[in-house]
């Protein structure tokens, strides 16, 4: 026995001489293959860059275990997400922050596939998100919030609930205090609302390139004329005034500005600003052709996009999968008033309460996704800046309105 026992430690000596010899290791059950190293660049909003960074801490420290990471944080335009993104795709952003209106545009282009996941994602968002980030019935992205709308802030110190519900109204109460009421005429976007609810129409062709728009129409129980008329008459209010949303929270700040159209974005400044007199609710009505119309706004949601083109999509889609999580939305609820695009964090108490979300789902039933294609803002800009001026020129408002819809629709 003492033999065989001496055998096999003579062998076992001698197949770690010849490991060595051949430059082998001898097999370990402590040895650990390398991890991999996993470099991944996102885009966000520059203002969401401390929330992002604690997101992208996170799920470093969650996955650790399984890769070695290199994340990069680069501050990017939502609004502006596309064109940076298309100019360069290979070397552009693996996850990435964006409007829901370019998502058609990115997934044409190559820029986006569809989700693996798709069935999941959509169990748990919102239906409204769930269309925002899908091109027919294909979902390319993860939706991340439902709130990229606007609707009424005021200063209940001024105003009440019933002052805040027609735009004559408020423009009164404004201009008696010598403040003032505002809205920013110098984007299209936020002029929508004044055409929106008239049955005038913008929108889309099947080319999902160029625009059809009626705004200029002169039949109807709404003519295009109608609601220029009542744009002017709003700008002649001295408590009214056009400007930027920087210029809005300034004045909100300052308190020159008692009430104004702007989104969830801008609720935390604005309540620190009034405190407990901070009010929201749906825009009001304006008077155009002698009667109350209810303003009209664009929805959309914000959505996180995987670039098709990441050397890394599987670890990209887990970033962008724990970006949108149900605990990272509430995270970004409370951190930037965000309302979230998850079902159970939007259905949460939390959110409901919020007066912002609030105000923007009763504006939700007067509210249409955007979907226009490039050429109708400046058109449209340049047109209400005329209006925001008292059209000085006196130039004739249907030849303005011609103008628009022709350079709306232009090809």
């Amino acid at each position: 026995m003492k033999k065989k026992l001496a055998f096999w430690a003579l062998c076992a000596w001698a197949l770690a001489m010849l490991a060595a010899c051949t430059g082998q290791q001898t097999p370990s059950s402590s040895s650990q293959p390398a991890k991999e190293t996993i470099e991944l660049t996102v885009w966000g909003a520059e203002e969401d860059e401390e929330l992002l960074q604690g997101i992208l801490d996170s799920f470093q420290s969650h996955y650790a275990g399984e890769a070695d990471f290199l994340i990069t944080y680069q501050p990017q335009s939502e609004s502006h997400c596309k064109d940076a993104l298309l100019g360069d795709l290979e070397n552009g952003a693996d996850v990435f922050t964006f409007a829901d209106d370019q998502v058609a545009a990115l997934a044409a282009a190559g820029g986006l596939d569809p989700l693996a996941d798709e069935s999941v994602v959509r169990s748990s968002s919102l239906p409204a998100a769930v269309e925002a980030a899908s091109v027919g019935d294909t979902l390319y992205a993860y939706p991340l919030t439902a709130d990229n709308g606007y609707f009424l802030y005021y200063n209940k110190a001024y105003f009440s609930e019933e002052d805040v519900q027609q735009l004559d109204r408020i423009l009164e109460v404004a201009a008696q205090a010598g403040r003032l009421m505002a809205m920013d005429w110098s984007s299209a976007w936020y002029v929508y609302a004044f055409f929106g609810n008239t049955g005038l129409e913008v929108g889309l062709n099947a080319d999902g390139l160029t625009n059809y728009c009626t705004w200029n129409s002169a039949e109807g129980p709404i003519q295009g004329v109608d609601v220029a008329e009542a744009m002017l008459s709003i700008a002649a209010s001295p408590g009214f005034a056009s400007c930027t949303d920087e210029e809005f929270l300034l004045g909100v700040q300052d308190g020159s500005i008692i009430a104004g159209v702007s989104g969830v974005w801008n609720d935390v400044a604005i309540q620190e600003a009034w405190g407990e007199n901070t009010g929201a609710a749906k825009l009001p009505t304006y008077t155009c052709a002698g009667q109350q119309l209810q303003m009209a706004s664009f929805s959309g949601c914000k959505l996180i996009g995987v670039n098709a083109y990441s050397q890394h999509p599987e670890w990209a889609a887990r970033l962008a999968e724990w970006i949108t999580s149900e605990p990272n939305q509430r995270l970004r609820f409370q951190m930037r008033g965000q309302g979230p695009a998850n079902a159970n964090a939007a259905s949460s108490s939390e959110v409901q309460s919020s007066p912002a979300i609030a105000a923007l789902l009763a504006q939700s039933n007067f509210s249409q996704l955007q979907r226009v294609g490039g050429k109708f803002w400046d058109p449209v800009a340049e047109f209400a800046g005329n209006m925001a001026q008292g059209n000085p020129a006196d130039d004739p408002l249907q030849a303005q309105l011609d103008r628009l819809v022709e350079g709306v629709t232009a090809r």
